[in-house]
């Protein structure tokens, strides 16, 4: 095992995310009192779960692995309520806990059935791709979708740590690699530009590095604001309208792809309503088409777009609220953007 680099997050209930390389056997250490734990993982990450189960059951925990649907499909309050009925027969109490290994849907779901089961028992969240590991997994956010929408329905939970194994990343296909980028260089532009530096000068040579500063950016809001009743709608950034996107794609398309565009887009919103410089705003454009991430979505899908938008939830009352840079790193919420302002933004997405 390499060094490891621990990040604190605080709040009502701190935790510790553990940074580095063979991290697979520590999630025992992380749950002390534990019986049982529940181990969700969807089919591709077997190999990770049974190796996250052997080291379980060496530590006195009795493993029960859970195989979850891949991807968004699994994130369905019906796989949810499977996870529970298996919970129920199992006979898990208070004491016991649910493991998530696997992306940031695995995450997300694992942390909804544990902050539900017995109105909240511990998780533990072991992320295997980028995304999960610099979003999905830190900060305590859970939920499934809904045909209303993305993560309409979920709980703050966090979790009892959260364990970020990079040799995880080694057999991540580059497309995936390249999709969890986005939230990287979204931690960029709203807290840290070093980020942006740093992946403008080769994201591969510096994965690492770039992995443990969007985790710290997120450490940091969520620390200050668990319930994004504040500050953690910033990490909202570039996803009202990607939110929109994958709703619009019925979640065929990958999460960091459809950010990518809703940052495009946000930016577009900054600089159209005197907010953001236009040269940061073109860098939105520069460093994620960079990255080979899109940045651009197809005009017709705009009405379907605006409808789906007008369920986000930053939204207040019939009052739209849109995350914008007034600088870089200077982030800020746009309060009831006209119509003809969302659709001029939209144009220059399309365009």
């Amino acid at each position: 095992m390499d060094e490891v680099t621990t990040i604190d997050v605080g709040g009502e209930r701190p935790y510790r995310v553990l940074v580095g390389h063979d991290l697979l056997d520590a999630v025992a250490g992380l749950l002390p009192g534990a019986t049982q734990a529940a181990v969700l993982h969807a089919p591709p990450l077997r190999g990770a779960a049974d190796r996250v189960a052997g080291s379980l059951e060496r530590a006195g925990v009795q493993p029960m692995l859970v195989e979850v649907p891949d991807a968004e499909a699994g994130k369905a309050i019906g796989v949810a309520a499977d996870c529970w009925d298996r919970l129920g027969a199992a006979g898990f109490t208070r004491t016991d806990a649910v493991v998530g290994v696997g992306g940031g849907a695995v995450t997300d779901l694992a942390g909804f059935v544990a902050a539900c089961w017995l109105r909240g028992v511990r998780a533990v969240q072991v992320p295997t791709s980028l995304l999960g590991m610099v979003d999905a997994a830190v900060g305590g956010k859970t939920g499934v979708n809904t045909t209303a929408g993305k993560n309409l329905v979920g709980a703050f939970h966090p979790p009892a740590g959260v364990l970020c194994d990079m040799s995880t990343l080694d057999s991540l296909p580059p497309v995936d690699l390249t999709a969890g980028l986005a939230e990287v260089v979204k931690c960029g532009f709203i807290a840290d530009p070093a980020i942006l530096d740093l992946v403008e000068s080769g994201a591969h040579l510096h994965l690492r590095e770039l992995v443990e500063r969007a985790i710290r950016v997120k450490a940091d809001v969520v620390s200050a604001d668990l319930r994004e009743s504040g500050v953690r709608e910033i990490l909202n950034y570039g996803h009202t309208l990607g939110h929109a996107i994958e709703r619009h794609e019925g979640y065929r398309w990958r999460h960091g792809h459809a950010i990518s565009v809703g940052m495009v887009y946000a930016a577009a919103l900054g600089r159209l309503s005197g907010r953001l410089d236009e040269p940061t705003a073109l860098r939105h454009r520069t460093v994620l088409s960079g990255l080979g991430l899109p940045v651009t979505y197809p005009a017709a899908a705009w009405p379907a777009l605006r409808a789906a938008i007008r369920v986000d939830k930053k939204s207040r009352g019939s009052q739209l609220r849109f995350v914008v840079l007034d600088g870089l790193a200077r982030p800020g919420i746009l309060t009831g953007p006209d119509d003809e302002l969302l659709a001029a933004a939209y144009q220059e997405v399309s365009a």
